[in-house]
């Protein structure tokens, strides 16, 4: 045995898979960008898995019990891949011992299995004594849409609203029939964390109590998350709109409310993200979602000059933030824009536009140019987008944005055959 090939593989799989979640929510990054680096993941698991049990013994089996979450991660799929009953029983083993981290890092490597690979004791966990692994199991099968109906019911009030909460989203991605009386007691929920998983859950089952929930948590400004600000935006009507574009006056909303708009599609969004173009703390943001609208690339003359990272000065010891994650941001990708060259463009661009019609990135908005952005658009917008066209398709068609490349095209390719009279529509008709 070459052991040392094998550890590099383990090492490998690990940096690429973090570099990989990385481009999952990057703005500068497309899904054609991100598959080349699957395949370079995917060709590590494989190599690991020609190692057999020798491998799994002496690197994977420790690398459970690591430190390191990437490296968790990674050898938890490679056993999971592997496929083994003794394989699947240790990774089984190491969940019930995890703490709240390492819990993550086992979830996620379950969350990207295809379906057949996943370990018998899956479908157990929701029925597991341990309310955390209640939790994990649904949310693992609820991403996959098979989630078990009678757990899910069983767990709809559960007393924890983290399992409550977990037990609706499942709940509603499954396409689960939820009780009306049940799910409005779920949206008035003091818990904002059950509020919003009734939200999502009771968009995707077209309820039309879930519109008059998410005015509700806009009016009075009890957001715990964007989802509230994001369905009105891209199913609600003039008045939803002028109320979101009014919530810029608060600062503490404003990175959110910009974030919402760009996804309404609307001349007037485009017009209040305009405004903002010139605030330093906000200006990516609004130039991305005014993009969003209007089709316009943030780049070349309508982009303010980038920092060179080596001409920075270092921050004082005294003032560095040790506690900040190394791990850049999302939005640290986003450009700058130049707000007086956009503003020149728009002048000329706006009249071309319909006022009343909604428009992604430039084009009429229809279940064309849905699918088209959720396969062309950069990868930090296209998880909204997938939420959008679940809710419009009443859950039929819901794109695992954070799978694998491979699942993700399977879906879109299944979409072009969805009905579009609904695109055009708010979501309350």
């Amino acid at each position: 045995m070459l052991w040392d090939i094998y550890e590099q593989h383990l090492e490998e799989a690990a940096f690429l898979w973090g570099r990989w979640e990385q481009a999952l929510v990057a703005p500068d990054h497309v899904l054609d960008e991100v598959a080349p680096m699957e395949e370079r993941l995917h060709a590590h698991v494989d190599g690991l898995v020609l190692g057999g049990e020798p491998a799994a013994k002496r690197f994977l089996l420790p690398a459970l019990e690591s430190d390191d979450l990437e490296i968790v991660r990674a050898a938890a799929f490679t056993l999971l891949v592997d496929g083994t009953s003794g394989s699947a029983h240790a990774v089984l083993e190491r969940i019930r011992a995890a703490d709240d981290a390492a819990l993550a890092a086992f979830q996620r490597a379950l969350e990207v299995l295809q379906p057949a690979m996943f370990p018998a004791w899956l479908q157990l966990l929701p029925q597991d004594e341990n309310p955390t692994l209640q939790a994990l199991g649904l949310e693992v099968l609820g991403l996959h849409q098979c989630a078990p109906a009678a757990a899910c019911q069983a767990l709809l009030t559960h007393a924890s609203p983290k399992l409550a909460a977990t037990a609706l989203r499942a709940a509603g991605r499954s396409r689960i029939e939820l009780a009306p009386a049940m799910l409005e007691r779920a949206l008035a929920s003091p818990s904002l964390e059950v509020r919003d998983a009734a939200i999502e859950a009771g968009g995707l089952r077209g309820h039309r109590s879930t519109w008059a929930a998410c005015r509700a948590a806009i009016q009075s400004r009890t957001l715990s998350s964007p989802l509230p600000l994001l369905l009105l935006a891209m199913g609600g009507d003039d008045r939803d709109l002028k109320e979101l574009q009014e919530l810029l006056v608060d600062e503490t909303l404003r990175p959110d409310v910009l974030w919402a708009l760009g996804f309404s599609g609307r001349v007037a969004s485009a017009d209040a993200c305009l405004e903002f173009m010139s605030q330093k703390s906000v200006a990516p943001l609004a130039g991305e979602a005014f993009s969003a609208i209007t089709g316009l690339r943030i780049e070349g003359s309508y982009a303010a000059p980038g920092k060179d990272p080596e001409a920075q000065e270092p921050v004082p010891l005294a003032q560095e933030d040790l506690e900040a994650s190394p791990v850049p941001k999302p939005i640290d990708a986003l450009p700058i824009p130049q707000a007086d060259a956009i503003s020149q463009w728009w002048q000329q661009a706006r009249s071309q536009l319909e006022p009343q019609r909604r428009y992604l990135e430039g084009r009429p908005f229809s279940s064309q140019a849905l699918l088209d952005a959720l396969t062309f658009s950069s990868m930090r917008r296209r998880h909204a987008l997938g939420l959008e066209l679940a809710v419009r398709s009443r859950g039929a068609h819901q794109v695992p944005t954070r799978a694998f490349a491979e699942r993700q095209l399977e879906v879109l390719r299944r979409m072009r055959t969805a009905p579009s009279a609904t695109f055009g529509r708010t979501f309350a008709e």
